[in-house]
């Protein structure tokens, strides 16, 4: 999976309703009751950018590609789901292989829809599910220590290792979650991250589920998450998962104007993708021809030749330097022909440090 954003939560708070507006193909079965998602569902979604379009309008291009992210629906988790309860210990491997959680919590009330801990509590539900996330991870640590144990009897480097490895069994072990971890920067705790892929180490995003009447304005159990979020750093995003469904099934301008009417610049659904995209370290940089406006994928902080080489290898082999037009000065300047004439491309060698929109043609020898 790698790069990818697993959705979790306790079964029935709308994860696969998400995950089906998510993907706009109704590919994750939806049912009133547990345990209805089995296998983990994964999809590769388009990243809505509006930057696209404006590229397309000069360009005129036969197609156009966005950036795509990877969402994975994995099954409702219950306490107990570290000890095998549930579907337990399966589903806490699959989001081991994934880089950011997306937790979806239940924050409406509906009588209809079951609830497994019979009453709706967003922040028991987050408790619940950090709790197990947590215990799997002191179980992993403890089976790591156990080895290291070992290896410090006749290797002193792997001491420090052990030491810190304790420090850290002790803190997840007061109900804290690795990434807020003192020495989370330290060689350690690297170490331990990279071979254990902590589970409470990862980015987490809340996705707050209401009811159509909680769209406007946020109720007391969005609130609450928000409230919650704020003291662990992390991302709410409020979104009905009901709404969204409906939403990916009309066509853009009937779209927009069910957004506007309800007084919504962005539906949550593209508020998930764009601040998962984030989250992931991730950016986008643009090519523009008449084959094919296209968006590309690459880490922040990228260089010119490893940005080449998402589009092929040989690009950064053979990389002699980059045509760069900013993405305000391709649209200011109508095009590649006009930004040339203004002064606003810059030619770019192997040091360069690829920018958000930037509009990007590679020279290459192979």
């Amino acid at each position: 999976m790698g790069l990818a954003i697993g959705l979790v939560g306790l079964p029935n708070v709308g994860k696969s309703t998400t995950f089906n507006a998510l993907t706009k193909a109704q590919n994750a079965e939806a049912a009133n009751y547990p345990f209805c998602t089995i296998e983990p569902n994964k999809a590769i979604v388009p990243v809505p950018d509006k930057r696209l379009d404006e590229l397309a309008k000069i360009v005129n291009p036969e197609r156009i590609q966005h950036s795509t992210l990877d969402f994975v629906d994995i099954a409702g988790l219950v306490k107990g789901a570290s000890k095998g309860e549930g579907l337990g210990n399966k589903f806490l491997s699959n989001i081991r292989e994934t880089e950011v959680i997306l937790q979806i919590v239940r924050c409406f009330e509906d009588e209809n829809i079951v609830h497994t801990e019979g009453s709706i509590d967003p922040l028991r539900d987050i408790e619940i599910i950090e709790t197990e996330l947590i215990l799997a991870d002191v179980e992993a640590l403890s089976n790591r220590m156990d080895r290291l144990k070992k290896q410090a009897r006749v290797d002193k480097s792997a001491a420090g290792l052990m030491e810190a490895a304790e420090r850290l069994a002790e803190f997840l072990a007061d109900g804290n979650l690795a990434r807020n971890f003192p020495e989370v920067e330290s060689e350690e705790f690297i170490q331990l991250d990279q071979e254990l892929r902590l589970l409470t180490s990862k980015e987490i995003m809340y996705g707050a589920n209401v009811d159509e009447d909680g769209i406007a304005e946020d109720n007391e159990f969005v609130k609450l998450v928000k409230e919650h979020a704020a003291t662990h750093n992390c991302e709410v995003v409020k979104l009905c998962a009901k709404f969204e469904e409906e939403l990916v099934g009309m066509d853009d301008d009937e779209a927009n104007d069910f957004l506007e009417e309800m007084g919504i610049e962005e539906s949550g659904l593209a508020q998930i993708i764009h601040k998962g995209f984030e989250k992931l370290g991730l950016m986008s940089y643009f090519t523009a021809g008449v084959k094919e406006v296209r968006a590309w994928t690459v880490r922040q902080g990228s260089t010119a030749p490893k940005a080449a080489a998402v589009i092929h290898n040989d690009f950064e082999k053979g990389f002699i330097r980059a045509e760069v037009i900013a993405y305000e000065d391709f649209i200011a300047n109508g095009g590649e022909a006009g930004a040339k004439d203004a002064g606003k491309m810059r030619l770019e060698g192997k040091e360069y440090i690829v920018q958000d929109g930037d509009v990007m043609h590679f020279r290459f020898n192979v």
